[in-house]
């Protein structure tokens, strides 16, 4: 098989017009000619560190939209479905996966529960990481979220650090805001990359220790335009929703970036050989003996993506993928029973008291990094009464695992004015969490989820809608723009709803991850991330 095009070289910033040949998969040689081509062949795109699951459809599913923007290669961490259902959720992950021509690699979940501050449905020690770490499909440990474990030199995450480095994998890193001598400490054990930098002083700290540095664009978190200089080596999405996938993948990261100023040549090495060479990956250049994944694009601003063939196979063409999925179908369950209004509300510990002094999360648009303030709130019947007019409104977690617990909080910057909205997706232990202006809307929306065997949900004093992701709670079977479309309907009514954050599902669904700060709520309490303790939802009473 010989294909042919102008050539891009990832080793010498070149474009020429030549001819591979290509036998089983594998490129054999490459030849330059003297021909005058169209398009531009550049190894295929790779996404270096995604969740699958965040798109809320299964890999498969994923692949059919993936594959149009010139996406050859992913590393999934499924640490989200593993936190749930632990090894079972990895194995539908794999096996949906093996269906799609894409090329899927996967991390070993390094911290499965994330931490002991929540509870999740599911344990993965040290020996189950060795079980999946000696697999071929596993290319590294992944990202190492738990950074106090490390630092403080857990005994168990240390075994799942050096079997990592038995079997000569890669450490992924998660280390928001950390620097200094805990930095160096957690470091020094071998954790390799970083995603959560949001700023150059940040991201530079980290290098000069030897980190490579993931520049992340996904649909929460945006810091490309603020690391776009940074020497940044990988260019990921880490959680990329259906309604955002459906816009482009890695071509439009490649096309943001080159926008911001970033060199066409440099900004494809980070999502091609240096992805590649770093997770050990038969691809990512255009050269003998690497896989045939190859892209065609129509120049080096717009990146339209033409063709795309994986090994060695044509896979999109003529804006025709030649590709369909078939997920199958995951029999999950919530072991939650349905919620009353009372299991909302926040009783003030003195219900004579008029007022009530409590700790209040913060949120801001497109971050996952929470502040914290404080606000004084009317008490009425004994219950802490949220603020519709401060934008001080309810929050609860609510625990899908058996434990039927719900924890109340409060919490500043979503903006609702009438209604309530839940979620099963809920970094990274997945238990509900909904955010209301008053306990009779957030039961309801829970209901709802419990019904739908996962989802999310809206519910306004004039609408009522909701997506089901029967799937570990997390993920549906059908394809995604359909997904998209109801995502995207969800989002608009929570924009009417009086919402004005760009992601309000997204941003929810991070409001209970113990391990970035500043204040986070679980399903065991309001927890201070920077103190490392939870903390009382109210101050004191007036």
């Amino acid at each position: 098989m010989i294909i042919k095009g102008n050539i891009l070289n990832v080793f010498t910033d070149e474009i020429y017009p030549g001819e591979i040949e290509i036998e089983q998969g594998i490129i054999q040689s490459i030849k330059e000619v003297n021909k005058d081509f169209n398009d531009i062949i550049v190894p295929g795109f790779i996404d270096s560190h995604i969740h699958i699951e965040s798109s809320m459809v299964t890999p498969s599913r994923f692949s059919e939209v993936a594959l149009k923007h010139g996406t050859t290669s992913i590393v999934a961490d499924p640490h989200e479905i593993a936190n749930v259902m632990g090894i079972e959720g990895i194995r539908y992950m794999l096996e949906d996966a093996k269906h799609s021509p894409l090329n899927y690699y996967f991390s070993a979940p390094s911290c499965v529960p994330t931490t002991a501050f929540e509870t999740a449905g599911a344990e993965i020690d040290s020996e189950k990481i060795e079980s999946l770490l000696s697999q071929p499909e596993f290319v590294s440990l992944g990202e190492v979220m738990d950074y106090n474990a490390v630092i403080n030199e857990n005994p168990e995450m240390i075994a799942k650090l050096e079997i990592a480095k038995k079997y000569k994998k890669p450490i992924d890193g998660h280390a928001p805001l950390l620097s200094g001598k805990n930095l160096q400490k957690y470091i020094k054990h071998g954790i390799s990359t970083d995603h959560e930098c949001t700023n150059k002083k940040e991201a530079s700290e980290k290098r000069r220790m030897g980190m490579k540095i993931m520049i992340r664009e996904g649909s929460e978190a945006h810091s490309l335009e603020e690391l776009i200089h940074s020497d940044a080596d990988f260019m990921v999405t880490d959680d990329l929703k259906s309604e955002d996938l459906i816009k482009g993948h890695m071509d439009l990261l490649l096309r943001k970036a080159v926008d911001l100023g970033m060199d066409p040549f440099d900004a494809i090495k980070l999502v091609t050989i240096n992805p590649a060479e770093h997770y050990n990956l038969n691809t990512g250049s255009i050269t003998p003996g690497k896989k045939a994944d190859l892209v065609f694009i129509d120049n080096l601003e717009d990146f339209k993506v033409n063709r795309v063939i994986i090994n060695g196979n044509t896979i999109f063409k003529k804006q025709k993928l030649l590709y369909r999925a078939n997920p199958k179908a995951l029999d999950t369950t919530l072991q939650i029973s349905p919620k009353t209004t009372a299991d909302f509300d926040l009783k003030a510990m003195n219900p004579s008291h008029k007022s009530a002094t409590v700790n209040v999360m913060t949120v801001r648009d497109d971050s996952i990094i929470t502040g914290r303030t404080q606000a004084k709130l009317n008490v009425e019947k004994g219950n802490i009464i949220p603020s519709v007019f401060e934008d001080i409104l309810k929050i609860s977690v609510i625990e899908r695992y058996g434990g039927n617990t719900v924890v109340n909080g409060f919490i500043k910057g979503f903006g609702i004015k009438n209604g309530a909205i839940a979620s099963s997706v809920s970094h990274d232990s997945h238990n509900i969490i909904a955010v209301g202006t008053n306990s009779k809307y957030m039961a309801e929306a829970t209901n709802k989820i419990i019904e739908n065997k996962g989802g999310i949900v809206a519910i306004s004093n004039k609408e009522k809608l909701d997506l089901a992701l029967p799937i570990a709670g997390l993920m549906s079977n059908e394809p995604v723009p359909q997904v998209a479309e109801i995502s995207t309907k969800l989002n608009e009514l929570v924009y009417q709803m009086g919402c004005d954050l760009s992601s309000p599902f997204t941003t929810l669904s991070f409001m209970a991850l113990p391990v970035v700060p500043s204040l986070k709520i679980t399903n065991k309490g309001l927890f201070d991330v920077d103190e490392n303790k939870f903390i009382e939802v109210i101050k004191h009473e007036d």
